[in-house]
């Protein structure tokens, strides 16, 4: 009796250490899969077969749910992060590419591609609240510290949309670089950042008024401007970096978030998408597309330290929160 108690004890424990170990999770889309990365030692654990082109991927903010957009399912698909087992979907609307959650954890916001819609879904209830038409190929989606303000980006729209989430309405519009692709909210609220893959620019934005404050622009001895595709944006709490996938240059530009200048290029894998950073910020997790491969930068030392092998076509990346 006193071994079967230890026995299970010890495997109650064990459950209880992986239950709480930090995991990265990373959509690759062309492999329809979605692979899981142990933070502690940086080595993947599975890799799991998910819908069809999965892309946008976001977690709740109690790490129960782990969400992901399955682009040609038309469909949201919700795992248990723990067990990857398929717990329900979503409605999303046509060809869900990006989204984001309100906060709180609910609801969804989710970016239609092939609809010009930004669907708004509540987690509970499966419930579509409302449909909020905005520009041509809406794809970036962020979202107030506060709750109250999405932001959509409309690739061929060239334009960021402030849609008020009481109301579901846009109040503001902003024109920014060809082909805008992600929208990231700094921690206190005062500052947006909005990537044009194509103008090659990021466009820092004062929320209160939609006014762009600054435009940033980048170069890089020996690649040319054309490989320079800002695309996936984050920033640290305290708002000091600011850090910028760039594409097709295999490069992350590392920013001042005071100055707004850039301050060094790291060199990652092929084709950077998008980026992830783990709850304390120790690490930030790099998408690279064409080299099927994830790259581990240290956020305090700005260095990338690690590469580590995934799925086919990593495109999106996130930690669970605890």
């Amino acid at each position: 009796m006193t071994i079967h108690r230890t026995l299970a004890a010890s495997a109650l424990a064990l459950f209880a250490f992986e239950a709480a170990a930090l995991t990265a999770f990373v959509s690759n889309e062309k492999g329809n899969t979605v692979t899981r990365i142990d933070v502690e030692t940086l080595e993947v654990i599975d890799t799991t077969p998910v819908g069809q082109r999965p892309r946008g991927i976001t977690i709740s903010p109690d790490g129960t749910e782990l969400y992901v957009c399955a682009s040609d399912d038309d469909t949201v698909q919700v795992f248990n992060p723990q067990t990857m087992e398929l717990l329900h979907t979503l409605p999303s609307g046509p060809d869900p590419e990006l989204f984001v959650l309100h906060p709180s954890g609910n609801p969804l916001y989710i970016a239609n591609e092939d609809d010009n819609i930004v669907t708004v879904v509540d987690v509970k209830t499966k419930r579509v609240l409302a449909e909020v038409p905005v520009g041509i190929e809406p794809e970036g989606m962020g979202v107030s510290p506060d709750g109250r303000v999405v932001v959509n980006t409309s690739e061929t729209t060239n334009m960021a949309h402030f849609i008020d989430t009481e109301t579901f309405e846009i109040f503001q519009n902003t024109l920014v670089d060809s082909r805008p692709r992600f929208a990231e909210f700094t921690r206190d609220g005062k500052f947006l950042f909005v990537s044009a893959e194509i103008g090659g620019t990021v466009s820092v934005i004062d929320p209160s008024n939609g006014e762009i404050i600054k435009k940033i622009e980048f170069e890089v001895p020996g690649v040319t401007p054309e490989a320079l595709q800002p695309v996936g944006v984050r920033a640290t709490a305290d708002g000091s970096k600011v850090f910028v996938a760039l594409g097709p240059s295999n490069r992350v530009a590392v920013i001042d978030g005071a100055s707004f200048e850039v301050k060094q290029y790291l060199l990652v894998g092929q084709r950077v998408w998008q980026l992830g950073f783990t709850p304390d910020e120790r690490y930030l997790f790099t998408t690279n597309g064409n080299s099927n491969d994830v790259s581990v930068i240290d956020v305090a030392s700005e260095t990338v330290i690690k590469s580590i092998a995934v799925g086919e076509q990593p495109w999106g990346v996130v930690v669970s929160p605890q």
